[in-house]
């Protein structure tokens, strides 16, 4: 199988800073991976990284079996985003604008994907309603549906769940597991417990990047690759192991 992208011996940051050091991955056309890591470990940089938001300063993507525009993105969804006047159908159409050019204009086929799409996400009934009359939850559907309308071949979620209601989040991600059938999924998180049950491998990065081949990962492991982050334990009597400090 030939990779999605690679990542070979890059290096990056903001002026002048280091992040990211000499880091190399491949990502494969069907890959769930979790990305995880501390704060300020260089996670969100490593999307903007491969969404060519930011210049690397060494290293390369190798990008020669996947096109830029075939990269779906859903972002941290933050509270202003509700603000702007404009309707669920607007928003989820608007994630194919960039393959419009010159002429911006929505064509009778163009609204029967987004039909299509919010009916997958359960967002019919919210088409024509603005933003902010939106759960959390739905918010979030509203915003996958505009990453993935435009049937990318790698999507990549930046903290996905952080304003999904608890009793969507599961539905949530069972949707990401249905559609990484059809295209590769990296996805930041730093609730390991939940979405090891969806994921495929994981990569911790914290300045530097280790790849994890499997979809459960332990304490040790976290040690080994230098992410200093709780592990939550999910069982009959929720709780969480504190390291010694």
């Amino acid at each position: 199988m030939k990779h999605l992208f690679s990542i070979e011996s890059l290096s990056a940051g903001y002026d002048g800073k280091v992040v990211l050091n000499d880091i190399s991955f491949e990502v494969e056309p069907d890959d769930f991976i979790g990305i995880i890591g501390p704060n300020g470990g260089g996670k969100t940089t490593l999307l903007r990284v491969i969404l060519g938001l930011l210049r690397p300063y060494s290293g390369r993507l190798d990008f020669s079996n996947l096109d830029k525009n075939e990269i779906g993105y859903l972002p941290q969804v933050a509270q202003g985003d509700t603000l702007f006047p404009v309707t669920v159908e607007d928003v989820v159409l608007s994630g194919l604008m960039i393959n419009k050019r010159l002429t911006g204009r929505m064509t009778r086929d163009d609204r029967k994907r987004a039909a299509g799409v919010m009916e997958d996400l359960g967002l019919v009934p919210f088409a024509g309603s603005a933003l902010n009359e939106l759960s959390g939850g739905q918010l979030q559907r509203v915003y996958l549906a505009r990453a993935i309308i435009g049937s990318p071949r790698l999507l990549l979620l930046d903290e996905p769940a952080t304003y999904v209601d608890p009793s969507f989040e599961a539905d949530f991600y069972e949707k990401l597991r249905i559609l990484n059938n059809k295209m590769a999924i990296m996805m930041v998180s730093h609730d390991i417990g939940t979405i090891s049950a969806y994921v495929k491998s994981f990569v911790c990065v914290n300045g530097s990047v280790h790849y994890h081949p499997h979809d459960k990962i332990t304490e040790e492991d976290l040690r080994a690759y230098g992410c200093p982050i709780q592990l939550v334990t999910h069982g009959d009597i929720p709780h969480v192991v504190l390291q010694k400090h």
